[in-house]
């Protein structure tokens, strides 16, 4: 590996606001703790959180840089004291807490995995948000089974067509809702039964005639509130609706409990962020033995959106919040 430099370039938010705030600065290169790595970043993952972080709805946690960026791929470029069986230049990509919008991150050594073979390091920069994300809410709380019945809403996000991906990749029936023909098309591609375009058909109605009035087993959303009765009454008997953002509204004035009740449905959710190491290390080593063999094998498919250089984060998160895009939205370092 060349030397470390002692400065690198990183984005910052002048402020809570809209994608104007986005700037770059110079700012010294992080040193790794104990259990850390230092990674040379070639590509950050543009998320939804990213940009709840930049309007000061989703501040990162305390002690936590500023430095937006939930998920990095590159070489690893230091150890920090104690870390074992990683080793200076490995290429990996890894969950991080913040500070993935740079030329270097620290990320935790647990939370970094091996770049899949078939992978470049921009597109395994894309994988850690998506799939720990999914793994935990589909596969953990919402405890998916193989032949059950899945609705996945916003199938063409990078959260969606994960999901599409490997409820169908371990042997569920999959369902999606998306707001165009394209968006529809794209999830068919990745693998959905199934597509509804929501600005067309009430999906609820749509899931009845799916399923033959059973309803589906499991429910992942992102919407929120807007969606909430509709979701329970698209839910088979035992049925769990997984909630993990907020898209449209949190809030819920009032609902009808009782189909909860009567069909033994289950309400749950997550946030990732707040999680202990050790707590998404849990996940970590759920997907390594899980997913990765799926990932080195070329089962799973990688669609990134577009590319950006970190001097372009403005129009990254522009593109971000208009829901133009197809899957990924990375930022580049041109390291």
């Amino acid at each position: 590996m060349p030397s470390i430099p002692t400065t690198m370039r990183q984005v910052r938010f002048n402020g809570a606001g809209g994608p104007e705030v986005i700037g770059i600065e110079t700012a010294p290169v992080p040193k790794p703790g104990p259990g850390q790595v230092l990674i040379e970043v070639v590509a950050a993952g543009v998320n939804r959180p990213d940009c709840q972080q930049r309007a000061g709805k989703y501040p990162p946690p305390p002690g936590a840089t500023e430095v937006p960026g939930l998920e990095v791929g590159g070489r690893i470029a230091a150890l920090g004291e104690g870390v074992t069986g990683l080793a200076v230049g490995d290429e990996v990509c890894a969950l991080v807490i913040s500070g993935g919008y740079a030329e270097y991150s620290v990320a935790d050594a647990a939370l970094c995995l091996p770049r899949p073979k078939p992978l470049s390091l921009t597109e395994a920069a894309g994988l850690p948000e998506n799939y720990y994300t999914v793994w935990t809410n589909v596969f953990e709380r919402g405890r998916l089974r193989r032949g059950e019945r899945i609705l996945v809403h916003g199938g063409s996000s990078g959260i969606g067509y994960t999901a599409i991906q490997l409820a169908k990749q371990f042997g569920a029936t999959v369902y999606a809702t998306a707001g165009s023909a394209e968006k529809c098309a794209f999830c068919e591609q990745m693998g959905a039964d199934a597509a509804i375009n929501y600005r067309e058909a009430d999906f609820a109605a749509e899931v009845k005639r799916l399923t033959d009035g059973s309803g589906v087993d499991v429910i992942l959303d992102m919407v929120g509130a807007p969606y909430l009765e509709r979701n329970l009454a698209s839910l088979a008997l035992e049925g769990r609706l997984v909630v993990i953002a907020f898209m449209q509204g949190f809030k819920a004035e009032s609902f009808n409990m009782t189909p909860v009740m009567i069909r033994r449905l289950t309400l749950t959710g997550s946030t990732l962020r707040p999680r202990t190491v050790a707590q998404k290390a849990a996940i970590a080593e759920g997907l390594r033995r899980e997913v990765w063999p799926l990932l080195d094998a070329g089962t799973l498919k990688t669609v990134i959106h577009a590319t950006f250089p970190l001097e372009q984060a403005r129009e990254a998160h522009a593109l971000m919040e208009s829901s133009a895009h197809l899957g990924k939205i990375m930022l580049v370092t041109g390291r």
